[in-house]
């Protein structure tokens, strides 16, 4: 399984002694034998507070017994389907391009792992008028791009005027649907310029449509990371982008590798988050699991620098990795607030009784076992993880009582659909496990009267062939964690009929009324707990309509080599944070 789209990752219990710990979970499971391992139903809920202008101010906090010097490689699958900022909704993505990116705000990550949203390339979080409707943000002084020019406020406006350009197709939505005039601007490349966003001297000035408290949050994201002007290439940017971070593009052989190297003009001083121990990044593709896992264990040569950005502990290997004491501390365990789901198209299943015996046939429980176990995922009911605002905890399909699926009552539903033989066009990522996965599901779908087609697709492609609104699928393997930490980021981008589109997230292409209009309800409610449960509400409405069926909350396991230090996790971009590894000598 791939990554979600967006995953905040919040740490628990197992690391290694050079690895810092923030505790999600208000206890573990301990049912049964095996491993110990955290319990996402009862981890403890989201909160991202927002830092002062202290906190913004540069240089990061220094990393204690940390070395300069060294590479730091990494052991993945496969390479980035997009590295334009723009173009950037997979977390896998986000992630990697850290060190070489920085928007006007991002998180500062603590040494136990904690997570504060801080003014990154500006001097704070922002400042708020009209209630939301009006944002700030001054540029800090010495910000340099890779050739040694000047971060500029041309630089800014151009960023986000871009992101109307056409070729823009991926990526968050969220600053184009809010700028005022954003529904008919183009983008600057005809030499027009967005009235909505002012410049006066070092300062931006954002004027919105609608009032955003957590506009500030959403500019977090790797997506409205800042692209020079004059290096801007359109559509190559996606394959080459310019450096403002500590770290540049040196080299890249797509599909094979690619290297950073020092960014000589990046200044510490300005830089709060972003820390530059090694010399280099070597990122290296091609390794599934089973055999990035091997290496680890071997703890063999450059293999003793390595980490992971995707790899996980392979599910062969889990149970011996996580009960040996030696192998266990260099692992890195995470509860993940991202609920992975197969969305059933709902332009080619439109029945929902069909798309109630999916639910009610689906094998929650051979699909854990095949991950790994519990060690990796616990089994979902709703799209909202437990540890994300406006989860309700309900059962619609019986998951929890019937694990394994029950196929006589899916198959109850499609008799009386009169759709006993539909056939369904399954697309899953290109791995080992996920072939696994794919015929377990075939095996319980088919039991229960359905006529199963699988369509394997390659991963670094996989989120661009699923999000094209013409395609052949009628289910998808997929997930979403919240984009910053309330029910809206992950109801309006993958369930608003609104953002039905291609390169969009609603992958479903789910365009109910009732639930277009609970969404817009909720989303203007001040109020956070009522706004909690008005999403916990339409939650269990999208469950209702069968649109998705919700597969596992997911359970990080990443192992690294035995001289890579400080292996900590990265709770606003997800997965290792980058910028505070360094090689020990």
């Amino acid at each position: 399984m791939a990554f979600s789209r967006r995953n905040f990752l919040i740490a628990t219990g197992v690391a290694a002694a050079s690895t810092s710990v923030l505790t999600a979970c208000g206890s573990s499971d301990n049912k049964g034998s095996g491993p110990q391992v955290p319990s996402v139903s009862k981890g403890k809920t989201m909160n991202i507070p927002v830092g002062t202008k202290a906190d913004s101010t540069g240089p990061a906090p220094e990393v204690p017994g940390a070395v300069k010097g060294g590479t730091i490689y990494s052991l993945d699958q496969f390479d980035m389907d997009h590295m334009d900022p723009a173009q950037i909704y997979v977390s896998t993505e986000s992630a990697i391009t850290v060190p070489i990116m920085r928007g006007l705000t991002g998180y500062r990550i603590d040494d136990k792992g904690g997570c504060t949203l801080v003014g990154d390339a500006a001097t704070d979080a922002g400042t708020m008028k009209d209630g939301g409707r009006t944002w700030s943000f001054t540029l800090k002084d010495g910000i340099k791009w890779e050739d040694g020019s000047d971060l500029s406020m041309d630089d800014v406006r151009h960023t986000f005027e871009r992101l109307f350009a056409s070729f823009i197709a991926e990526g968050p939505r969220y600053v184009q649907q809010w700028l005022v005039g954003g529904d008919k601007y183009k983008g600057p490349y005809d030499g027009k310029k967005l009235d909505s966003i002012e410049i006066s001297g070092k300062t931006v000035t954002f004027r919105l449509t609608e009032p955003r408290a957590d506009f500030n949050y959403t500019l977090a994201m790797r997506g409205f990371s800042l692209v020079s002007k004059k290096k801007d290439t359109k559509e190559k940017y996606d394959k080459r982008p310019f450096s403002c971070g500590p770290y540049r593009i040196e080299n890249r052989s797509i599909g094979k590798s690619m290297t950073y190297v020092r960014n000589e003009h990046w200044d510490p001083k300005t830089d709060s988050i972003r820390n530059n121990y090694p010399d280099k990044y070597v990122f290296q593709y091609g390794f599934q699991p089973v055999s990035s896992t091997d290496r680890f264990m071997s703890d063999r040569g450059n293999d003793q620098y390595a980490m992971s950005i995707f790899n996980e502990v392979a599910a062969e290997r889990v149970a011996q990795v996580l009960t040996d004491a030696k192998l266990k501390e260099r692992v890195l365990t995470a509860v993940d607030t991202v609920t992975y789901y197969w969305p059933i198209n709902t332009t080619r299943i439109k029945d929902v009784k069909v798309r109630q015996a999916i639910n009610w046939a689906w094998p929650h429980q051979q699909l854990q076992t095949i991950r790994g176990g519990r060690a990796t995922s616990e089994i979902a009911t709703t799209v909202l993880s437990p540890v994300t605002p406006g989860y309700q905890d309900f059962d619609l399909y019986g998951a929890e009582k019937k694990p394994g699926g029950d196929p006589a009552k899916a198959k109850a539903l499609l008799k009386e659909a009169g759709k006993v033989g539909q056939k369904l066009v399954i697309a899953f990522q290109q791995s080992d496990n996920a072939v696994k996965q794919a015929v377990a599901i075939k095996n319980a779908l088919e039991a229960a009267g359905f006529v199963v087609v699988n369509k394997q697709i390659d991963k670094s492609t996989f989120y661009t062939q699923i999000g094209k609104i013409d395609n052949d699928y009628d289910l998808f393997a997929a997930g979403w964690s919240p984009d910053w930490p309330n029910g809206y980021s992950v109801f309006y981008p993958c369930w608003s009929g609104k953002n039905i589109g291609d390169g969009r997230s609603n992958y479903a292409q789910l365009n109910d009324p009732s639930v277009n209009k609970a969404i817009d309800a909720a989303s203007k409610i001040a109020d956070v707990e009522a706004a909690n449960k008005a999403w916990g509400a339409v939650d269990r409405q999208i469950m209702e309509l069968a649109a998705v069926i919700p597969d596992y909350h997911s359970i990080r396991n990443w192992m690294h080599g035995s001289k890579v230090g400080n292996v900590i996790y990265d709770s606003g971009n997800t997965c290792v944070a980058l910028c505070k590894l360094y090689a020990k000598k």
